[in-house]
């Protein structure tokens, strides 16, 4: 029965992973599976420091995701309403991109979406065309770079949570 359990922690903890590229809390689907995984064994193997680690890292991977999207756009000089059109733009282009190509079209319509939102929003600032390709740039890149992130970060929480186990 432990070994079920265990594979079913693996299959959520893998789930929530796939869940970051879609811009969803994987992060925190990680933590939940592992405490409630704790829990059925009741905290020996994951332990309540592992539990505040991996606590910490969820938050952290969620903030730098959000951080780094906005590092992006600034380091190109877009603006702060450019910013917040890319972040706008990026969640309605991922719910409107779910349907296609079995749910991968949800990573192109956020990263589609953070473009077009800091692009459309210094063009019409009247910046000029170049400086809004360079905000949609930077806000296209500062997503990307930010769900790599999170992306490492959820596979260093399930790592973490792994080894626990396999320790116990």
């Amino acid at each position: 029965m432990d070994y079920l359990v265990f594979i079913v922690f693996l299959i959520v903890a893998f789930l929530g992973l796939i869940s970051l590229v879609f811009g969803f809390p994987g992060t925190f689907v990680i933590l939940a599976d592992s405490i409630l995984y704790g829990w059925y064994k009741g905290f020996s193997e994951i332990t309540t420091k592992v539990i505040l680690i991996l606590a910490v890292l969820a938050v952290l991977g969620e903030l730098l995701e959000f951080l780094l999207g906005i590092l992006g756009a600034k380091k190109e000089k877009a603006s702060n309403s450019a910013i917040v059109g890319s972040i706008i733009c990026g969640i309605v282009g991922a719910i409107l991109g779910a349907p296609f190509l079995l749910g991968i079209g949800s990573i192109i319509g956020a990263i589609i979406g953070a473009f077009t939102g800091a692009f459309l929003i210094d063009l019409f600032k009247r910046k000029g065309i170049n400086q809004a390709i360079q905000s949609g740039r930077g806000a296209l890149l500062g997503k990307v770079v930010g769900t790599i992130t999170k992306g490492a970060i959820g596979i260093t929480m399930i790592t973490i949570t792994v080894v626990s186990v396999l320790r116990n």
